[in-house]
């Protein structure tokens, strides 16, 4: 279709490539043809003359055609005449004051009268004019203390001690008067114009008042839940973390046994600083770095919302999602944040973390470190220590159920981290206190020995149990149901009888005990695997000679071995020979009955992801349901595996564990059974792991067992176990009882074999209370840690045990004795 080419009025084309001048031209709207008409006549302004102003010459310049530059000019050079001016002008009134002598009225205070028409009486304030007077606001706690229940921290009226706070503001006033008066001297005689307005109008006189302290007092939703002994423990910690015990030492060390409730009491001393000081208004503490096994990140941030509520504090948990980059981003923002602009106040982060970010948090202003499962940092030589050490913080609280693993110098390590230079230096700890202890708690120490290294123990206790709080299960039972804990000595097959024989009378075992060979922890390592399974071995690899021993369908698990595949996946279809092992058949046994005749759940614990693989096949082939948890998962994986073995409707009944994996922190209530499968050289990791079920939140009766191998290795490890945690008790319980059962000297016999005995343990106890196999005198008491004094059975005695399992044992051969402790 043709387009018309637009044109203008004259008829004109309009060239497209050239400027036009329609659309240079404003815009207009379209208006109507007509203009509108108005009924009234348009608006002018009046006009006004201003002749008689200017005056008479000008009145005609309009008409004789002057220009504007000349009328203007004349009316610059006219007067004004207010007289003269027309009404139009606006006049506004000057005001004109009176003469002071002409004023009839003063001024006066305005008269109140109250509703019956009294005159309210005023009082002159008699305050200077200029200064404005601070307002006097009455100074009030967070949490009412006068409330029913409140737990008191910090209470003025008792505790008249000066805070760090005040101490520091009492310091700064004092150098501020020192800096003023030795002015004033240097000045003295000499005119000094330069004051302040404040001086100059009469102030600055009075002195500055002493601000009132405020009671500090425990949130009331945690109120609801601590226990009494956990009150306890709150009100130590607060004591430490505020210097209330000594004078600049802000470090602490809880040292609850497993199941008391320290991250509990921790987040309560946590919120308090965080919301509290005896200061109204203020807190004692901006920002906390709570460090703790990777495994438990997850489980503190849950802990934090389950007790102060889901938007009480938001933590910065750093459960290694994302990458380097992020994380440093994260770290960065939290430590330039400050006042008001903390948003996470609360970093919750891993050991191993920590140590990679410690650069970041160098010039970090941390008001408090907690270190849960703190005997990760019993090495002061170790890089965690180093990083920890290094951050810029004195309140420092240290978590760990057991304090004392292997020696002294590791004690030594945690006290002066919590407080450093409490005890001097590393050499002079090991001077003054740990080489007369040690020596003293020997078996064949003289008298003068002994009374020496308890007269350095009350000395060692004087200095620091002030910093230490330690209570035990035993308040457990107050809240928790019985706990039976079982040692079950179990006897060896015939398969590895022979290959135990076998191992201690080749050459490498008599070169070693000469001090030929100088790789003892391999020959001890290959013992403990034997008492767990002979498949755990590399057979014949590891065995000179055991080729003729060797069952024909023998299948090794070691890596390398040449009958068969590697790692947990290797031989899915094959089935666990658990006659081969004393213990796996006891342990198949045990389970068999759970599944056909109880409703409860099992955890199997191990040293060993081998001997782990070992009860994966075991139950693969008897169609057990299980989970496992091993060093080898994630630690979000690692949280939903626990909630879900938990979860009472699950189906999957056992729960294997790798004890270096699971063993600190984990919560597995939802098994009321436990077998540690192979005992540690540390007493404190195998007590870790056997925390894991009789704790917080268990409702049914708990039973734990703890498997050794009848004359073996294992009962030396469980002997030397014995040995360190008598040394526990005398440093940290300061139980001045421990009986010293058995020489050092003894102890060294690792690869001495007894084939012959029930009990190996047991005959060194040289115990009173048994004859002829039999107790015949009932426990006086428990002693949690102290095997001596448990109850004691032979496997014919089984019968009065209370567990249905170890009764079912009785006249079967591979159960020799066992050691029962129960809780109460």
């Amino acid at each position: 279709m043709l387009r018309r080419i637009p044109s203008t009025k004259d008829g004109k084309l309009v060239d497209r490539l050239q400027e036009s001048s329609r659309v240079n031209q404003p815009f207009k709207p379209p208006t109507l043809a007509s203009p509108a008409l108005r009924d009234q006549p348009q608006r002018k302004r009046r006009r006004i003359s201003y002749a008689e102003v200017r005056g008479g010459d000008d009145s005609d310049s309009e008409e004789n055609g002057t220009n504007k530059k000349k009328r203007r000019k004349s009316e610059a050079d006219t007067a004004y005449s207010e007289n003269d001016a027309s009404p139009a002008l606006m006049k506004y009134p000057v005001y004109k004051p009176k003469p002071f002598d002409q004023v009839s009225r003063r001024f006066s205070i305005p008269i109140m009268r109250n509703k019956d028409g009294d005159i309210v009486p005023t009082t002159p304030s008699n305050v200077s004019l200029g200064i404005r007077p601070q307002p006097n606001i009455i100074p009030r706690p967070l949490h009412d203390p006068m409330e029913d229940h409140a737990i008191v921290l910090f209470d003025p009226t008792i505790d008249d001690r000066e805070t760090d706070e005040e101490r520091k503001e009492r310091e700064k006033e004092e150098e501020k008067e020192r800096l003023l008066k030795e002015a004033q001297e240097k000045h003295a005689g000499l005119y000094n114009p330069h004051k302040s307005l404040k001086e100059l109008l009469g102030g600055g006189k009075e002195k500055k008042k002493k601000n009132q302290k405020v009671p500090v007092v425990i949130d009331p939703r945690l109120t609801k839940v601590l226990r009494p002994h956990q009150v306890e423990g709150v009100k130590f910690l607060y004591k430490c973390t505020t210097g209330a015990i000594e004078q600049n030492q802000y470090g602490c060390i809880m040292a609850d046994e497993m199941g008391l409730g320290k991250t509990l009491q921790c987040i309560t001393l946590l919120w308090t600083l965080l919301k509290q000081s005896p200061r109204a208004g203020k807190s004692t503490i901006e920002k906390c770095i709570i460090a703790c096994p990777a495994s438990l990140v997850k489980n503190w941030a849950n802990e934090l919302t389950k007790w102060l509520g889901k938007d009480a504090i938001n933590a910065l948990a750093v459960d290694g999602k994302g990458g380097k980059a992020e994380l440093v981003q994260r770290v960065e923002r939290w430590v330039t944040s400050s006042g008001r602009s903390i948003t996470q106040p609360v970093m919750i982060v891993s050991y191993e973390t920590l140590r990679s970010v410690s650069p970041y948090l160098a010039n970090a202003s941390i008001g408090l470190l907690l270190c849960d499962e703190g005997h990760r940092l019993k090495n002061s030589e170790s890089q965690t220590f180093q990083a920890l050490n290094a951050l810029e913080v004195k309140r420092r609280v240290i978590l760990t159920g057991t304090p004392i693993q292997n020696d002294l110098s590791e004690y030594f390590s945690l006290l002066n981290f919590a407080n450093p230079n409490l005890l001097g230096t590393k050499n002079d700890f090991r001077k003054n206190f740990e080489n007369i202890i040690i020596r003293g708690r020997d078996a064949d120490a003289t008298d003068e020995i002994k009374a020496k290294s308890e007269e350095k123990l009350k000395e060692l206790g004087g200095l620091v149990m002030k910093f230490i709080i330690r209570r035990t299960n035993d308040l457990l039972s107050k809240y928790l149901p019985v706990k039976y804990e079982h040692v079950v000595f179990c006897g060896l097959s015939p398969f590895q009888l022979a290959l135990y024989r076998l191992f201690i009378s080749s050459p490498e075992v008599k070169a070693l005990l000469r001090g030929a060979d100088s790789q003892p922890l391999k020959a001890i390592n290959l013992l403990k695997k034997l008492c767990n399974h002979p498949e755990l071995l590399d057979l014949p690899g590891d065995l000179k000679g055991s080729e003729s021993i060797m069952p024909a369908d023998f299948c090794s698990a070691a890596p390398g071995a040449a009958s068969g595949p590697t790692g947990r996946h290797r031989g899915r279809n094959q089935t666990v020979h658990c006659d081969w092992g004393g213990k796996f058949v006891v342990l198949e046994r045990f389970l068999h009955r759970i599944k056909t005749e109880t409703n409860d759940k099992i955890v199997l614990i191990s040293n060993y992801t081998q001997t782990l693989d070992l009860f994966e096949k075991m139950c693969r082939g008897k169609k057990y349901g299980y989970f496992r948890l091993d060093g080898s998962m994630s630690i979000i994986k690692r949280q939903k595996l626990v909630d879900q073995f938990n979860d009472p409707e699950g189906k999957e009944f056992i729960f294997l564990l790798s004890s270096k994996a699971g063993g600190c922190g984990i919560n597995l209530i939802g098994a009321n059974r436990l077998i540690l499968f192979d005992p540690d050289w540390n007493p404190a990791a195998d007590q870790q792991a056997l925390a894991r079920v009789w704790r917080d939140g268990q409702k049914k009766e708990c039973f734990v067992y703890r498997f050794i191998s009848t004359g073996t290795i294992e009962e030396k490890i469980f002997q030397r176990q014995a040995q360190k945690q008598a040394l526990s008790s005398a440093v940290v319980d300061e139980k001045e009882d421990v009986e010293r059962h058995f020489s050092l000297d003894a102890l060294r016999q690792l690869f001495q074999f007894n084939d012959k005995t029930l009990c190996e343990t047991h005959e060194t106890f040289k115990c009173k209370r048994c004859s002829d196999g039999k107790q015949r005198v009932k426990a006086p008491v428990l002693l949690y840690g102290d095997a001596s004094t448990w109850n004691h059975f032979t496997n014919a005695e089984l019968k009065n045990n209370h567990d249905d399992l170890l009764r079912a044992e009785v006249d079967l051969p591979d159960v020799s004795f066992v050691f029962q402790y129960i809780s109460h």
